[in-house]
């Protein structure tokens, strides 16, 4: 067998450990050489529940000095990312950044040029790219099966969504908004299915009409105050939106971390500070006419990308969760449904491949399928949106790019 690629995580959180530590520990071709965190009994916990020994940094600057590594996986917040890219490059180490590339395109920009000076890889961790439902989708469009394809959408419900307005996620500071950090998964997904047209230009619209202080879905009891966290709250038997953190998750979120840096994970979502939506509409027209939109609803009991594709010669809609994609020939003949296989892992089987892709291309058997300049179209789109959103017009992606 060839040599273990050293790879490291930067941020222990949920992604760091529960999906790419998780993975990378049960592979034999890697080692988890390293774990950084700002938060020292995170760092501690991530590895206990790994049940690894890696060589633990409370920051990226201590971590390069000493680590020779083949490459680090990116999985702190959002705002983080740049920084964290650009001295992992600097280190000589290939870089995988859990989407979004970075929260401004013009850092992203700057990230590619650096990447091509050093000549390392800078991968996005685009998932979805790797779910076998959207890569059989991917095929039957390549081959022409829908024609010139001139509109579509998908529909996004996230039950567990909801959560963004309890985490670091619910600021604009820390992930640019959430038409970056969730739909850029999303807008890659249109660029990539219609083979990267050129996007001319956007526009949103968003909201918190839900997960406020107005609208808490139980009554006050006088002197009772709800929170701040879901595992603490007086109004856990009363409130169907409680979010209570497993013994796992206590050790990473638990009163220890909190009393080292005050970062409570499950905050009451109704209650929090935010500025950041839980529902919203953003469109992107492209060249050649082509038009799409991207609704996203973090409030509801069901998990689902609805996707419309609508091309010349026939339809396609798809259920992600459902593993189903059915054809509707235009002038009738028989329609077609495709029951994609379950595969196991994450996402539907999407993390793990991933992380295979990533591994081979450090080894150089294969290229980067989610480049950073596809990472940047998406951050610049993202962008797009919430300057659209924020400021109540259409933006130019002329403006960005």
């Amino acid at each position: 067998m060839k040599d273990k690629l050293k790879i490291g995580i930067l941020g222990t959180g949920a992604r760091g450990v529960d999906c790419f530590g998780q993975i990378l520990k049960n592979r034999d071709d890697v080692e988890i050489a390293a774990l950084c965190d700002t938060n020292s009994v995170r760092r501690r916990a991530a590895a206990e529940i790994l049940n690894i020994t890696p060589n633990l940094y409370a920051s990226v600057d201590e971590m390069t000095a000493i680590e020779k590594l083949d490459a680090v996986i990116i999985t702190t917040k959002d705002s983080e990312h740049y920084i964290c890219a650009k001295k992992a490059l600097l280190a000589g180490w290939n870089v995988l950044v859990d989407k979004p590339l970075a929260t401004k395109a013009a850092d992203g920009k700057e990230l590619i040029e650096l990447a091509k000076k050093v000549g390392k890889t800078l991968m996005i961790g685009f998932n979805l790219r790797h779910s076998p439902v959207l890569m059989r989708l991917k095929e039957l469009i390549d081959q022409g099966t829908l024609g010139r394809i001139f509109i579509a959408e998908n529909r996004e419900f996230y039950d567990g969504g909801r959560t963004y307005m309890s985490r670091w996620n619910r600021f604009f500071e820390s992930t640019g908004g959430l038409w970056i950090h969730k739909a850029s998964h999303d807008f890659d997904i249109f660029n990539w299915l219609l083979g990267f047209p050129k996007p001319l230009r956007v526009s949103s619209f968003a909201a918190v009409n839900v997960l406020d202080k107005k609208h808490l879905p139980f009554e006050l009891e006088p002197g009772k105050t709800p929170g701040p966290g879901c595992n603490t709250c007086p109004y856990q038997d009363k409130c169907q939106d409680k979010w209570i953190l497993d013994d796992n998750a206590m050790k990473l979120w638990g009163e220890e971390a909190v009393a080292e840096d005050g970062y409570i994970k499950n905050l009451c979502m109704y209650t929090s500070e935010k500025d950041n939506h839980d529902n919203g509409l953003a469109m992107v027209e492209y060249e050649n006419d082509i038009k799409v939109s991207l609704f996203e609803t973090f409030i509801g009991s069901k998990s689902d990308r609805i996707y419309t594709i609508v091309g010349d010669k026939a339809i396609a809609e798809v259920s992600l969760m459902n593993r189903r994609i059915t054809i509707t020939p235009r002038w009738g003949g028989e329609i077609v449904t495709y029951e994609v296989p379950y595969v196991e892992g994450t996402h539907g089987g999407a993390d793990p491949a991933l992380v295979e892709t990533f591994c081979k291309v450090i080894r150089g058997e294969i290229t980067v399928n989610s480049t950073a300049e596809h990472g940047l179209l998406a951050t610049a789109l993202g962008q797009a949106a919430e300057m659209s959103r924020r400021q109540h017009r259409m933006v130019e992606m002329s403006e960005i790019l």
